[in-house]
């Protein structure tokens, strides 16, 4: 088993993705790309699973890909790795993942935390696509999700500085969910995580669903999407324990059925 990618299990329903490469400040080397895939396919497909967390060190998110390793690489080299399969996985991951950003999150690492779906960050984190000072470009997904979350002109302003910006402006921008102390950033995303996991799963999955799925669509498209998948989730048992529950005044019991 890879030690630079590491699973926890802190609290039911709730698992936790942690990179462990802190002498190379968390860079995404291979291994760790292949490590972290593995992870989110054996995660996302446990129903045990509800939730995950993704983060690395108190001091440091994840700083980009591993230049010691890329810099004498050939165009037929990086396609042979097909890392893009890599990165799929963690994107095709049904459970919601939230990302622990303390520290930097640049290049690699900043396109990693654009595959949660939230993201909660430390005062002192900073977001960041610095590709083009080492005459390369963002390659997993840096021009295209980046785009997505916080528009053509800041986006562009920073892939093409390759300036980062602290957590509260990527908070302003779009490019974080909450901004939080750096001491409380891993403890206010299991709380997060916990919340989410004692939610119906069924609906949490449907929700992540059709927000990816209906974001490129047209808006007839993504609203019929939508109202599918709300009249698919009157089949659960979910659904009628959550409404039976309300009507009862009780906490409900949600099993994913």
């Amino acid at each position: 088993m890879s030690t630079e990618v590491l699973v926890e299990r802190p609290a039911p329903g709730v698992a936790v993705i942690r990179i462990n490469r802190t002498e190379a400040r968390n860079a995404l080397n291979q291994s760790v790309r292949v490590a972290l895939a593995d992870n989110f396919t054996v995660l996302g497909n446990d129903p045990e699973v509800r939730c995950i967390v993704l983060t690395g060190s108190e001091r440091i998110f994840a700083a980009g890909a591993d230049l010691r390793d890329l810099a004498e690489r050939s165009a037929v080299d990086m396609m042979l790795r097909n890392t893009h399969r890599l990165w799929q996985a963690i994107a095709a991951c049904p459970k919601p993942v939230i990302a622990a950003v303390n520290g930097l999150a640049l290049g690699g690492g900043c396109e990693l935390a654009m595959h949660a779906d939230i993201i909660v960050a430390g005062e002192g984190a900073a977001f960041g696509q610095p590709e083009v000072r080492v005459g390369i470009m963002p390659g997993a997904g840096g021009t295209q999700r980046l785009t997505r979350a916080i528009g053509k002109f800041r986006a562009m302003k920073m892939v093409l500085t390759g300036q980062p910006v602290a957590a509260r402006e990527a908070l302003e921008m779009g490019l974080a969910s909450e901004v939080v102390a750096d001491a409380e950033v891993f403890s206010r995303a299991l709380a997060l995580a916990a919340e989410i996991a004692a939610l119906p799963p069924l609906a949490v999955m449907q929700i992540k669903e059709v927000v990816l799925a209906g974001q490129d669509a047209s808006l007839d498209a993504a609203l019929a999407l939508e109202r599918k998948a709300f009249q698919l989730l009157f089949a659960s048992e979910d659904q009628k324990e959550g409404m039976r529950a309300f009507l009862d005044k009780r906490q409900p019991e949600y099993q994913g059925r």
